[in-house]
């Protein structure tokens, strides 16, 4: 039992991804904040987000699962896509490009994105 708790405490003391070839669903669920059973959902959503399963039909996650993980995350929650927008977004970036390229830019200050919007619609006005 202490080897769990010090294996909790190394999950959550940093925000990294520990560095091990595979994690269990109670450990990236902590690491990405994201409840088990949503991950399990997102299973059968993203149907190329499926784990390998062990002997004991334990999922058993890797470090590119739990990266995408993080940015399907940032796309439901961060950017408020649905699942099928998502899904869509996804398809359209290629998985694989979308994870190298570190996932997907946002601005979280929306004060300043809205000011680009009417700053870049000033400037066309002005133009006609």
């Amino acid at each position: 039992m202490e080897n769990e708790t010090e294996l909790s405490d190394d999950l959550t003391s940093d925000g990294a991804i520990p560095d091990r070839l595979y994690y269990r669903i109670g450990e990236v669920s902590r690491i990405t904040g994201v409840k088990a059973y949503v991950l399990r959902y997102w299973e059968s959503e993203f149907r190329w987000m499926a784990p390998h399963k062990s002997r004991s039909k334990q999922r058993l996650y890797r470090k590119r699962d739990i990266e995408m993980i993080l940015l399907i995350k940032k796309l439901l929650y961060g950017q408020r896509y649905t699942i099928a927008g998502a899904r869509k977004k996804l398809r359209e970036m290629g998985v694989g490009t979308a994870l190298e390229t570190g996932g997907l830019t946002f601005e979280t200050d929306h004060r300043a994105r809205y000011r680009k919007i009417r700053d870049e619609l000033a400037r066309i006005r002005a133009q006609l």
